[in-house]
């Protein structure tokens, strides 16, 4: 048999409904007060953009999806690991290079690589410089 103090299943449900019920009135609330940043930023922006038409000028945001390009260097090197460091060569769009990527030429990573510089074993440059 059930515990007498346990929910019932129509209980819990009810619960539920009454904190989605919250759930969806905070959102709704959110919505508004944002909706209204909005329109605040636009009547401001207004005036601004006006006198750059009046003058000739380009006024306002890129096109959405516009985009530049993220550029990577063809190779680099990183600095690893904690207390003793060691060097590794990537290619420039390894992801596991992480953002302290020091860009190379071709011929500076194959240097490194020559002079005993670890190669990532990620995305393995020495594969692709035919450094093996």
């Amino acid at each position: 048999m059930s515990d007498p103090g346990s929910m019932s299943r129509l209980d819990k449900l009810r619960a539920l409904q009454e904190w989605l019920d919250w759930q969806l009135r905070q959102t709704r609330g959110r919505i508004q007060q944002l909706e209204a940043q909005e329109r605040q930023g636009q009547e401001r922006r207004a005036p601004e953009q006006q006198r750059g038409k009046e003058q000739g000028k380009p006024v306002g945001k890129r096109e959405s999806g516009k985009r530049r390009p993220r550029t990577f260097p063809d190779w680099g090197i990183t600095d690893i690991g904690i207390g003793t460091l060691r060097s590794e060569v990537h290619r420039g769009d390894c992801f596991a290079a992480g953002k302290q990527l020091r860009a190379l030429s071709r011929e500076q990573a194959l240097a490194a690589l020559a002079d005993g510089v670890q190669a990532c074993e990620v995305c393995r440059p020495d594969l692709v410089l035919g450094a093996l």
